[in-house]
């Protein structure tokens, strides 16, 4: 690239010409294919990896030359405060760069201030707000309010995994009397900023965003009004479990073990590849994606890519995955879990408040609790809970910004991308030793599609998914196991960091399984706040997206 760079400096004479010439010119067409649906997102950030080198070995002789808003536009990008995930706000930044926009990208754990001093400062034209976990939603209703305290007028962009349509138009919109745009994926982005910043296209795409966010808050508006159960039927109508045929497996060991001797080469066997391939929009499930018509060739090469990288961790040890897990015996008191420090049950370790389902159920279906997996303590019989906390290595962020250093973003992309995926293979991995340590999985003999299909007894649920929505008792979980040790945190607003982590609980009942807790009612919210000990609105801030009034 430095050579192909320099004979264009030697050509074109000014290095801006270069720039504004042929670099822009291919950047051009690959928007214009990526836009076509001819070229797809890998391509597009292995091209701009291409733009940004060359750009790099021209700056020494820029100077002055440079042309000041040669742009399309500037957008201000971050990840809002408490939350560390940024991969799919990195891909945006790099999709937009490719088609001429400025990029001001702030990058995780921004607070309010700092974004909008920094809007102000460049002077942008718009502003993105990404986040992965719930109370980023509330975080980022706290920037559109502030907006609008501050009298700014231009467009804001909401994205990420946990973002939606519905929740834009309800929970941000309203606070900030300028467009607030849900922008589902890097593909869609150039097409919503351009139309935001086109005077001949923004009035009518203005107005259509404003008409779908009225019917969304109608559509809201009317859910809200179906009716739920009171928590009194909802727990009379909890899930009723033997318990004694058969009685609980009982662990190997209890308390807390820390895991050091698992490397990423144990790890790889267990990836799903699917989620790799969803990273980068491309969609479809592994292997079939390889061989697919139209994806196929851009699958076979970003796989190609993504297994060379895992084998140049693997050989230079450059990620090391660390965990902490335990079993402990546990018994339900309501809806809560409760932990003792031994059979006896005469020390409680910790309390795990838990939510309950209050939409109405089919007849014969209950309304469930993850309380309801663990045997109530009235019923004298033994059982026990797991916990687990894992990363597939604490040096990824810094790997991921060398790569950004060096002004390739491809490379910085896939190593955070393959680290969520050894996360994950790690969960996989240990939840697998988990069973058979606990008794009941010690003849499983499963393949890797059989993991990916969950055709194993027991669950893994993790704190602010949809069966335990509220992210706060991870607090509870980090304390039982010290997960600092092995190098994991929680941001204030719960975020792990690493962002490569995952932690959760093991649930060992034959019957046990994943649901959906949903909307719930105000008397769960205040029962629940008093058990764990919170203000009501706090709790309701925590569980916004789950309030049914």
């Amino acid at each position: 690239i430095d050579e192909d760079t320099e004979e264009a400096r030697q050509k074109f004479g000014k290095p801006i010409e270069v720039i504004e010439g042929p670099l822009m010119d291919g950047m051009r067409i690959v928007g214009e294919l990526f836009g076509a649906g001819k070229m797809f997102l890998p391509q597009v950030v292995k091209s701009a990896r291409s733009m940004k080198k060359a750009v790099a070995y021209l700056e020494p002789y820029l100077e002055q030359e440079k042309a000041e808003g040669a742009t399309q536009g500037k957008v201000v990008m971050a990840t809002v405060k408490g939350d560390v995930h940024d991969i799919g706000k990195n891909i945006v930044g790099v999709v937009l760069g490719c088609n001429n926009y400025d990029v001001i990208d702030l990058g995780v754990m921004v607070p309010t201030d700092k974004i909008l001093d920094a809007v102000v400062a460049e002077g942008a034209d718009l502003v993105g707000l990404s986040g992965l976990i719930t109370p980023s939603l509330d975080e980022m209703a706290s920037v559109a309010k502030e907006m609008e305290r501050r009298g700014l007028e231009l467009p804001l962009l909401i994205g990420g995994a946990t973002t939606s349509r519905q929740h834009t138009a309800v929970k941000i919109a309203p606070h900030y009397s300028h467009p607030v745009v849900h922008v589902l994926d890097a593909s869609k982005s150039v097409n919503v900023v351009s139309d935001l910043l086109s005077e001949d296209r923004k009035p009518e795409f203005v107005e259509a965003n404003r008409i779908e966010q009225e019917k969304l808050r109608a559509v809201y508006e009317g859910r809200k009004e179906q009716p739920l159960l009171s928590l009194a039927e909802a727990r009379a109508n909890a899930a009723r479990l033997d318990f004694e045929n058969p009685p609980p497996a009982r662990p190997s060991f209890l308390g807390r073990r820390t895991v050091e001797d698992v490397s990423v080469g144990d790890l790889a066997p267990w990836i799903d590849w699917t989620f790799f391939f969803s990273t980068w929009d491309l969609k479809g499930r592994y292997p079939k994606i390889l061989d697919d018509p139209k994806q196929g060739a851009a699958a076979r090469e970003l796989f190609e890519y993504g297994r060379g990288l895992l084998d140049e961790i693997i050989e230079k040890e450059w990620l090391k995955p660390r965990a902490v897990y335990g079993f402990w015996p546990a018994r339900s008191e309501g809806d809560d879990i409760l932990l003792f420090a031994d059979e006896d049950l005469s020390a409680e370790i910790v309390r795990f408040p838990m939510l309950r389902q209050q939409t109405i159920q089919p007849a014969g279906k209950p309304n469930r609790s993850l309380a309801d997996f663990v045997a109530p303590r009235e019923a004298g019989i033994a059982d026990h809970l797991g916990a687990f906390a894992l990363t597939s290595g604490a040096e990824a962020d810094d790997l991921a910004a060398r790569f950004a250093k060096d002004h390739d973003d491809y490379r910085s992309i896939m190593v955070k991308a393959i680290a969520d995926r050894l996360a994950e293979a790690y969960a996989e991995f240990l939840h697998a030793r988990a069973r058979k340590e606990w008794g009941y999985g010690a003849d499983e003999n499963l393949s890797n599609e059989d993991l990916i299909a969950e055709r194993y007894r027991g669950i893994r649920p993790a704190f602010g998914y949809p069966a335990c929505p509220d992210h706060l008792p991870k607090r509870r979980l980090f304390d039982l196991l010290n997960a600092a040790e092995v190098g994991i945190e929680l941001t204030e607003t719960c975020a792990m960091r690493p962002a490569a982590s995952v932690s959760g609980l093991y649930f060992g009942h034959p019957e046990a399984r994943y649901f959906t807790v949903g909307r719930l009612g105000r008397d769960q919210i205040e029962d629940y706040a008093a058990r764990m000990g919170v203000p009501v609105e706090e709790m309701e801030r925590w569980l916004a997206s789950n309030l049914g009034y």
